[in-house]
C-alpha cells in the first residue's frame, strides 16, 4: 500500500531506537541473533523503529566475501529470518544484496566468472517481512574503503516510507557526506526525518568530523538526521559507535556512548509533514506501520548525550574494544607478550588486561646476556601491578647453541653485539612465544610502535613474530603520553615509574640505546608525522627545520626501504587517518626517492 508524500498530518513525534551493535564478519546467524535482541528491546520500549547499522546482517566490511558463491544468497535469505521476526516496530537493518538468488555472475576479461551485481543494501522491515529496500548510491573508495571493488552503486531515487505516521527517509552513510545528494533529496520529496546507517571506522577526531558534516546535511535539507553508527574491532578497523542526532536546527539532539553496544531509546520531535509538494518532488511513501504514540505506560524519553570523549580515553577505549574483538571473534580466550621492560611491552600488556582481563594476559621474560638487571626487575614489577603471570625463559642456552652451529658458516658475520646476532637473538624470541603460543593455544600480542615499523627498526620473524600488533598505530611519544595516561587513571604506577623513566633500548648488544641507531625521538617521530601521515615532501619537511637536512633525508630513506618488513609483520588497530595497511599502499620494489629540491 502506497500513500501520496503530500497527504496527512502525520505526528509530530516518533520513538527511535538507536541499535549500536557488535556483529562479526560472516557469521550470519548470530548477527541474525544480536539484531533480533536489539529489535526486542526497542519493541519493549515502544520504539515505532529501531535502527541497526549499515550492513549489521553481514558485518562490516565483508571484503570479497560478496564474491563467493551464495554469500549474497545467504544474506538475503538471513534478512528474511530476521525480518520474521519483527512486528509493530518497524526495523531498518543494513545487509548485503543482490540480483536473482545468489547474485548474477558473469566471466571477467580472463574468463574467471565473479559476481558482478552485489549491493550494499538497507531494508526496512516489519509485521514479519521486508516492506522496501534501499541501495547505497555513493560507495567510498578512498582510505580504508574498497567499495566500488565489491559493490555496484544503487539507482534511481530513494524511497520514503510511513512509519509510525512520519514520513521517514534511509541513506547509507557516504550518501549523507554528499553535498545536495540522497538527504537532501529525501527532504524535497517530504521526508519529516533521515535514517542514516553507517559503518564508519574510527580515527582520532572522527566523531566531531562526523558530526559536522550531517551537520551541513540537516542545513541543507531542513530535517533532523539519526546517524547509527557499528561498534567493534574487524581486523585493522574500529567501530566506535558514538550514533548521533542532529535535530533541524543543526543542534546535537543525542549522542549515544562510544565503544560500546547499546540500545538507546529517544522521542525526537519531527518538522510538520507537507501539505504541498511540487509535482516534480512527489513519489510514493511505502506504508510500514500504523501512526500513532507509543503505548500508555511507556513515559517520554529524554535523549541520551553522551560527553565527547578525550583523545586519549579515545585511544585506549579504541585499543581496548580492538584487542578484545581480535582475539574473541579468532576464537581464542588468551594472549602472551613478551616483556621486555620497557615501555611498549608495557603499555601493549596493560592494553591486554583491560580488553580480556588480568588473568588470560601472560607475561614472558625472555633475558639474554645483554639484558639489563633492571629490565627483569621492572618486568616483573609491571606483572605484579597487572595481575598477570610471569614465566621466566632465558634465552641464553639457544643463543649459544645457534651461534656455535652458525659461527663456521659466517666468519665474522657473528661478532657479539653485531646485527646479525642482535637479530639471532630476537629470532629466539620470536620462536619462544610462538612456541609457548602453540602450547596453550594462545595468541601472541606483538609490540612494535608506529615509529619502529616507520623506520624499520625490528627483526623479521623475531620482535614481529605473533598475531596482532596492538600499538602499530601509535608513535612512540604517544606511547609514553598514553602510559602516563593510564597510570593517571588507575591513581597509581601501573606502569613503573622506571620503565617510563629510562632511556628506550632493545638491549640486543652491551649498553645499546635506541639513540645510538635513530634520531632521538623528539626528532624522529614529527619527521615522520609529517612524512607519512601527511604526505610532505622532503623539501617541506626540511623547510619546517625540525633537524638538519641530512637527518630529514636519512629518515625518510628508512622509510622507504622498510616496506618490505611492514608487508611481513601483523595487522593492529587503525587510530589514526594514515596507518600502515590499508591507509598507506605502498610498492615494495620502488625506485622512486625524493629530492630535497622535491
Amino acid at each position: 500500500m502506497a500513500a501520496d508524500a503530500a497527504s496527512g498530518a502525520g505526528p509530530d513525534r516518533l520513538r527511535v531506537a538507536i541499535c549500536q551493535v557488535n556483529p562479526t564478519v560472516g557469521d550470519l546467524e548470530a548477527n541474525t541473533a544480536l539484531a533480533a535482541e536489539a529489535l526486542a528491546r526497542a519493541d519493549a520500549a515502544g520504539a515505532h523503529v529501531a535502527v541497526l547499522p549499515e550492513l549489521a546482517i553481514t558485518g562490516y566490511p565483508p571484503e570479497d566475501l560478496v564474491f563467493r558463491p551464495g554469500f549474497v544468497a545467504a544474506s538475503r535469505a538471513a534478512l528474511d529470518r530476521f525480518a520474521s521476526r519483527t512486528g509493530a516496530c518497524a526495523a531498518v537493518v543494513g545487509f548485503v544484496d543482490g540480483e536473482g538468488e545468489s547474485g548474477r555472475r558473469v566471466p571477467d576479461m580472463a574468463g574467471v566468472e565473479s559476481f558482478s551485481e552485489a549491493y550494499n543494501a538497507v531494508a526496512v522491515c516489519a509485521a514479519g517481512e521486508v516492506r522496501g529496500v534501499y541501495r547505497k548510491r555513493h560507495l567510498p573508495n578512498y582510505d580504508v574503503f574498497d567499495e566500488l571493488r565489491h559493490f555496484h552503486p544503487g539507482t534511481g531515487e530513494p524511497p520514503l516510507f510511513e512509519i509510525g505516521g512520519a514520513v521517514v527517509g534511509v541513506t547509507i552513510c557516504e550518501d549523507a557526506w554528499v553535498e545536495d545528494g540522497p538527504v537532501s533529496d529525501l527532504a524535497r520529496a517530504g521526508a519529516q526525518l533521515v535514517l542514516n546507517v553507517n559503518g564508519s571506522p574510527f580515527r582520532a577526531g572522527k566523531q566531531a568530523a562526523r558530526e559536522r558534516v550531517i551537520g551541513q546535511r540537516v542545513a541543507e535539507a531542513g530535517v533532523p538526521v539519526v546517524c547509527v553508527n557499528l561498534v567493534g574491532g574487524q581486523d585493522e578497523l574500529v567501530f566506535d559507535g558514538g550514533s548521533f542526532v542532529i535535530s533541524a536546527d543543526g543542534s546535537v539532539a543525542a549522542r549515544c556512548a562510544s565503544f560500546a553496544e547499546s540500545v538507546d531509546i529517544l522521542d525526537l520531535d519531527l518538522p510538520p509533514r507537507s501539505q504541498t509538494l511540487p509535482e516534480r518532488h512527489r513519489r510514493p511513501i511505502a506504508a510500514v506501520t500504523p501512526g500513532g504514540t507509543p503505548e500508555p505506560g511507556h513515559e517520554p524519553v529524554a535523549a541520551p548525550i553522551a560527553p565527547p570523549m578525550d583523545l586519549n580515553a579515545q585511544r585506549w577505549a579504541a585499543l581496548v574494544l580492538a584487542t578484545r574483538d581480535y582475539v574473541h571473534k579468532s576464537g581464542f580466550s588468551d594472549v602472551c607478550v613478551g616483556l621486555s621492560g620497557g615501555v611498549d611491552s608495557s603499555l601493549t600488556a596493560a592494553i591486554a588486561v583491560d580488553a580480556l582481563g588480568a588473568d588470560h594476559v601472560h607475561g614472558v621474560l625472555m633475558p639474554s646476556r645483554n639484558s639489563s638487571e633492571h629490565s627483569v626487575t621492572d618486568a616483573e614489577k609491571l606483572a605484579a601491578n597487572l595481575g598477570i603471570d610471569a614465566h621466566i625463559v632465558g634465552i641464553e642456552p639457544a643463543h649459544a647453541a645457534l651461534a656455535d652451529m652458525l659461527e663456521p658458516g659466517l666468519g665474522d658475520g657473528l661478532d657479539p653485539g653485531g646485527l646479525t646476532d642482535q637479530n639471532l637473538q630476537a629470532r629466539i624470541r620470536g620462536t619462544t612465544l610462538m612456541a609457548l603460543a602453540n602450547g596453550h593455544g594462545w595468541l601472541v600480542l606483538t609490540t612494535g610502535n608506529k615509529s619502529e615499523l616507520a623506520v624499520g627498526y625490528s627483526t623479521l620473524y623475531g620482535d614481529t613474530a605473533g598475531a596482532y600488533a596492538v600499538v602499530a598505530d601509535l608513535w612512540k611519544l604517544d606511547v609514553y603520553e598514553l602510559c602516563r595516561w593510564r597510570n593517571q587513571q588507575a591513581g597509581s604506577e601501573l606502569i613503573p615509574a622506571t620503565v617510563l623513566a629510562k632511556a628506550p633500548s632493545a638491549e640486543l648488544a652491551p649498553g645499546q640505546r635506541d639513540d645510538q641507531s635513530l634520531p632521538p625521538y623528539e626528532v624522529l617521530d614529527p619527521i615522520l608525522r609529517l612524512y607519512v601521515e601527511e604526505l610532505r615532501s622532503v623539501a617541506e619537511i626540511e623547510q619546517a627545520q625540525i633537524a638538519p637536512a641530512e637527518v630529514v633525508e636519512q629518515v625518510c630513506r628508512m622509510v622507504d626501504t622498510a616496506e618490505y618488513k611492514r608487508r611481513q609483520t601483523p595487522i593492529g588497530p587503525r587510530l589514526t587517518g594514515r596507518a600502515f595497511g590499508r591507509d598507506r599502499r605502498m610498492p615494495i620494489i620502488n625506485r622512486y626517492r625524493q629530492r630535497p629540491s622535491g
